[in-house]
């Protein structure tokens, strides 16, 4: 039998979205208690995968997404909707539902 080659799914954002994958936040606390997945709050801070073309104006014009692939965003806490794609979790959220860009 012939093996098929895996086929890899892509989301491409539309508009003024943007699709984002969380970090991963310290599991263990000062004095090394670790915590379970349950007592875990959603980290508001993401790594930017693709960005769409931007928001469309009444006028025709396009404005663009202000942040970059590869950018570390603060977004609020209960924005964008959660995606899996090949066993990770990204979620997909609105350019205004971005607070911040983070800069190391």
């Amino acid at each position: 039998m012939a093996q098929q080659a895996e086929k890899k799914m892509t989301l491409k954002p539309l508009g003024n979205r943007v699709l984002a994958q969380r970090l991963e936040q310290q599991e263990t606390m000062k004095g090394g208690i670790i915590l379970p997945d349950s007592a875990k709050k959603k980290q508001e801070t993401a790594r930017v995968v693709a960005v769409g073309s931007g928001k469309k104006l009444d006028d025709g014009q396009i404005v663009p997404v202000p942040v970059a692939v590869g950018d570390v965003i603060l977004m609020d806490k209960y924005a964008g909707q959660e995606v899996s794609i090949d066993d990770e979790e990204f979620v997909i959220v609105k350019s205004d539902d971005i607070v911040a860009i983070v800069e190391e």
